[in-house]
């Protein structure tokens, strides 16, 4: 089997049973993010556990690219630290924006890596990159929400 047959299958697999489908409770964040060129559109929740990823739900309609993707994103960032998962959105970004002269690395990206003959048609770079977006900015919001404000733990005398 080439190696592009094999990448097609992986993203077919991921579209037509998505890893963390459905919308679930609880969560810290829920972020609708719409892809205006193609009508792409997924609502993603993220519940976090200090800096550490617990769980990603969505819900998605759309091409086979962003859907996939999305459920490979969850696949990747569930049960890691913020900071890894966002190292392993760079690594995607980086990919994506590369136009096929990137060399994916399987060991970070895992079935990510099926994206990359993706990379080569700019039009569906936005379309691999709609969930990473959605989570990037809902992860971004629940860590906002759940840092510390500034008089929290002072002492008035």
């Amino acid at each position: 089997m080439q190696l592009d047959a094999l990448y097609q299958e992986i993203i077919l697999d991921h579209y037509r049973s998505p890893h963390h489908a459905g919308l679930t409770d609880p969560y810290d964040v829920e972020v609708h993010h719409v892809n205006p060129s193609c009508g792409d559109e997924v609502t993603l929740r993220v519940e976090l556990a200090g800096d550490k990823v617990t769980a990603v739900t969505h819900e998605s309609v759309g091409c086979s690219i962003s859907q996939a993707a999305t459920s490979v994103m969850t696949d990747l960032v569930i049960g890691k630290p913020v900071a890894e998962g966002m190292a392993t959105y760079e690594k995607f970004l980086e990919l994506m924006q590369g136009r096929g002269t990137v060399e994916p690395d399987e060991e970070v990206l895992e079935d990510g890596v099926a994206f990359a003959g993706v990379a080569q048609f700019p039009a569906r770079v936005k379309c691999a990159l709609l969930g990473w977006s959605a989570w990037r900015d809902a992860t971004a919001q629940a860590l906002a929400k759940s840092a510390p404000t500034s008089t929290e733990g002072v002492t008035h005398a």
